[in-house]
């Protein structure tokens, strides 16, 4: 079947799709955060999965996430294959390849935990608590060795994110990663119940980490399984071993697979450049943990919708002849972004304390865990808008076959969040090195959007302009909440969990109000195709 005559779908329908399935695993993500914050609080047990987590973490953000790098090259090269026979034998050699290398690398893991755990985190026997950094340790060891195979897993579940995405399977792969939160969330639970509060004890800290990096791998290998059976039934390829490296669709994924998975990985080398930094502050990292969840909830979503649904269009637009369209949708990304984060990240400012206490302040987490995780998201949520759309530019240049300049970019960062995070983590602490995060995406999008400019003979800066607005009424967003959500407290302090929750849903949406009230006046195309959908749908309903 050519190109032409496959149904595609519209990049509504995409967006509705991938943000209900995204939802679902979010909303399993954030539950299980709390089953871990309530059970381990910000305690040993977590603080070494944070550091234990780094490397498979890193990987699996790597090469298995959605938009990560094997999703973003696979899917720009399946995407542009007019005979759909050749699909299968690109994927398998893909995955043959990658399968040979990364159990190479997992075997090196379970090898080498010790000393990797030491250059991740090598002021934890150094810190304030040395006992408490001995132990952490210890445990990070442990577990990094049980999670060594998900370095394998990872390169699998990228390949089954992209193969399904460019057959537009959209639900499948947006909606398996809940079953990793699922299995934590059991894990837990069931260690909850066997131990009671002495999940909070040191003595039980090897036993409670072993728990969560078991349930880490057990999750993964479900969310494979459920990728490549379905691969299986729909004709994209099988498990079966081939090496035709040689075959042009192969070749034009490895052309785009290599430099984007560098320029990818640099951004997870900055995370361990920031864990080195935090291991010298007892329970920094484990609280930069629970507040990227917070960030990431909202962001992964988003992200979802706009990235997943914009990635082919970018793709079949990299002619000269449609450079104009290409651009539009560059702008069509931006401002959709802009809308998007800009008032979600002032939301998230103004009630930080507030949203941390909701959503943590339970079993083992106390009130001086929820002020060290606040000050963070407030660092964090500075920069929501600069993280999505850097990822949107990046996606343009994988689309026009360059993943080298994403690279390099993100290369020359290395340095430079090195040096924000040192200047940042004394006067500051952990949220120092969140803020350093934000000042190193700030500078790739910058530099990106002034390249894109020379490479596509201009962007249309003109229209960029309402941007501007939006982001004032953002700052007149943050104001208005921050201020009823003051004066609720000083009439109804927040003695419990509703009084809390009703305290944040009125202060964040008579703040959103009063962004819808000002952006609506902009008439920007983005927010009124995006107003009159959702008014389309009460209609019918």
């Amino acid at each position: 079947m050519t190109e032409s005559k496959k149904p595609t779908k519209s990049i509504a329908n995409i967006a509705g799709i991938v943000a209900a399935a995204t939802l679902i695993s979010k909303v399993f993500g954030l539950v299980r955060q709390m089953a871990l914050a309530a059970a381990f609080g910000n305690g040993i047990a977590f603080e070494a999965f944070t550091y234990a987590y780094a490397i498979p973490g890193f990987l699996l953000i790597l090469l298995g996430g959605i938009n990560g790098p094997f999703h973003s090259a696979i899917v720009s090269v399946l995407t542009k294959e007019k005979d759909k026979s050749q699909v299968a034998p690109i994927v398998e050699t893909i995955t043959t390849i990658v399968s040979i290398i990364l159990l190479c690398v997992s075997i090196s893991i379970f090898c080498f935990a010790s000393n990797a755990i030491d250059i991740i985190a090598p002021n934890l026997t150094h810190s304030s608590d040395v006992i408490r950094g001995t132990l952490v340790r210890q445990s990070a060891i442990e577990q990094l060795q049980i999670m060594s195979l998900l370095a394998v897993l990872a390169g699998l579940i990228g390949i089954g994110f992209g193969t399904l995405s460019s057959a537009q399977f959209y639900w499948l792969p947006s909606i398996s990663p809940l079953l990793s939160s699922f299995t934590t969330i059991v894990g837990v639970g069931v260690l909850a119940i066997y131990l009671g509060q002495k999940t909070m004890l040191p003595e039980y800290a090897l036993l409670g980490g072993k728990v969560l990096a078991g349930t880490a791998l057990i999750g993964a290998i479900l969310q494979w399984l459920m990728q490549v059976i379905t691969q299986w039934r729909v004709g994209l390829g099988t498990i079966k071993p081939r090496l035709d490296w040689r075959r042009k669709g192969v070749q034009d994924v490895l052309k785009i697979l290599g430099p984007a998975t560098f320029s990818s990985g640099t951004l997870q080398i900055n995370l361990f450049i920031d864990l080195s930094f935090a291991s010298g502050i007892a329970g920094a990292a484990s609280a930069m943990q629970y507040s990227g969840l917070l960030i990431q909830t909202p962001l992964g979503i988003i992200s979802n919708i706009i990235l997943v649904s914009l990635l082919p269009e970018f793709s079949r637009l990299t002619d000269p002849d449609n450079w104009g369209q290409l651009k539009d949708r560059i702008r069509q990304g931006l401002m959709l972004t802009g809308i998007a984060m800009m008032p979600l990240s002032a939301i998230m400012i103004a009630l930080a304390y507030p949203i941390v206490t909701a959503v943590y302040q339970y079993g083992a987490f106390k009130t001086q865990d929820s002020q060290l995780v606040g000050s963070i998201l407030i660092a964090s949520s500075l920069g929501m808008f600069i993280f999505l759309g850097r990822d949107v530019l990046v996606r343009v240049f994988y689309a026009l076959g360059d993943g080298s300049t994403p690279f390099k970019i993100s290369m020359v960062n290395i340095f430079f969040n090195f040096l924000f995070d040192y200047l940042f983590w004394k006067p500051f602490g952990a949220a120092g090195i969140t803020l350093s995060t934000v000042c190193i995406n700030l500078i790739s999008f910058s530099v990106m959007l002034f390249l894109l400019d020379r490479r596509l003979n201009g962007l249309p800066w003109q229209r960029f302009l309402p941007l501007v607005g939006v982001f004032l009424a953002s700052v007149v967003t943050g104001g208005v909440t921050w201020g009823v959500s003051y004066a609720w407290q000083q009439f109804v302090p927040a003695s419990n969990t509703i009084t809390l929750l009703i305290q944040l849903a009125l202060s964040g949406g008579i703040g959103f109000g009063v962004f819808v009230a000002i952006v609506a006046q902009l008439k920007l195309p983005e927010f009124d195709k995006f107003v009159g959908q959702i008014r389309q749908k009460l209609v019918r309903k």
